[in-house]
């Protein structure tokens, strides 16, 4: 049977809805779209609004949470070699970390631990609870006993409630098991073998090395100027964000991820088991890899990331055939974040027929473009 052909990329919806990102208040955004047909990208506006530097889509940029994909195929490959079990207690590997012992390694990775997201009082005010930790290093258990000091949001395996302290828990465990650095084995396990020239793991260092987008937080009060938040340690996320990449190593990634060159099939099948994360049925989460289910019958597997500065989208088809990966260089904008996820649509569906598009329904032009689900607290 002749293979299902796939829609031609939308690169005019793409660039849409990059214009649509800096139209509400991105200085600028890019996407990197690679498929059958090769590499096709589209950048706007600037990557630095001193110099006005136009967006360049080789420039670096800070990933967030999508590097909690990145985290989680580390302890993934250490489970496929037999070094921890999915469904064991993490205090079997971190004795007298948690209060819990029925959390396991597989709630952490599905965010189902009821591990409170400590990042929420400490961002309730954008820019001071930035300015705090921008410079702060933190270890990990400190962090763990700011989660530990506010209350459980769920039981055990009880419901999704998304939370950096999982991954800096994981990133306890990958340190623990390997006896090395995470950022060790980040080079040793995916950077290196995939040839990742552009991505890195510098904590704590502040800077972003080479050519880089610099990122810009918008404040809790309109009219306020906005933040450069460039350099900083991301020592407050670590493991659950602070990988810097680019747009085509990131492309890279999910690709070699979802053609099984990181994991085996057996391991992929556990990572891509997803559950919902909401009442659309159009977002769902595994262990540390999100599914968006687009209008076009679609599935994509990745993650999105937020973190000061930077929103981030990087996705592939489940058969690796086509990758996307797209960033806006300010937060604290929901509408930025919710204009980039348009993106995904005009990638991977292609250009809609007129007719189509006219008579959409409401709940599918809602789902048109998949917001991020929340990676850091959102302030408008």
């Amino acid at each position: 049977m002749a293979a299902t052909a796939v829609p031609a990329p939308d690169m005019e919806g793409v660039a849409a809805a990059l214009n649509a990102a800096v139209a509400n208040g991105a200085p600028g955004a890019m996407a990197r779209f690679s498929g059958p047909g090769g590499v096709r990208s589209r950048a706007v506006g600037v990557q630095d609004r001193v110099n006005g530097t136009p967006m360049d889509i080789g420039s670096r940029f800070r990933i967030g949470s999508v590097s909690k994909t990145f985290s989680t195929v580390v302890l993934l490959q250490l489970a496929q070699e037999g070094r921890l079990a999915l469904d064991a207690p993490v205090d079997a590997y971190l004795p007298g970390l948690l209060p819990d012992d029925r959390i396991t390694v597989r709630h952490l990775l599905t965010h189902r631990s009821g591990l409170a997201d400590y990042t929420d009082p400490m961002f309730d005010r954008t820019v001071p609870g930035f300015e705090s930790v921008r410079n702060k290093v933190f270890g990990y258990r400190e962090l763990v006993n700011l989660s530990l000091a506010l209350p459980r949001t769920t039981e055990p395996g009880a419901s999704y409630m998304y939370s950096n302290a999982n991954f800096v828990v994981v990133g306890m465990l990958i340190e623990k098991l390997t006896g090395r650095p995470v950022a060790d084995a980040y080079q040793r396990r995916i950077f290196g073998p995939l040839g990742l020239r552009h991505t890195s793991y510098v904590h704590p260092d502040t800077r972003i090395a080479g050519r880089h987008v610099r990122g810009y937080l918008y404040p809790d009060t309109a009219g306020e100027p906005l933040v450069d938040s460039t350099e900083q340690t991301v020592s407050w996320a670590q493991s659950a964000g602070a990988v810097i990449s680019d747009a085509a190593d990131l492309n890279t990634f999910t690709t070699a991820l979802a053609r099984g060159r990181l994991l085996s099939p057996a391991m992929m099948a556990e990572m891509t088991a997803v559950t919902p994360t909401d009442t659309t049925n159009t977002r769902f989460y595994g262990l540390g890899l999100r599914r968006y289910d687009l209008s076009c019958g679609t599935r994509v597997y990745g993650h999105t990331g937020t973190v000061q500065g930077f929103y981030t989208y990087a996705f592939s088809t489940r058969d690796g055939r086509r990758s996307l990966s797209a960033v806006a260089n300010s937060t604290n904008r929901g509408a930025v974040n919710t204009a980039l996820g348009g993106t995904l649509e005009a990638a991977f569906c292609g250009k809609k027929p007129a007719s189509a598009a006219r008579s959409a329904s409401p709940a599918a032009r809602d789902s048109s473009s998949l917001p991020a689900e929340r990676d850091l607290p959102e302030r408008h």
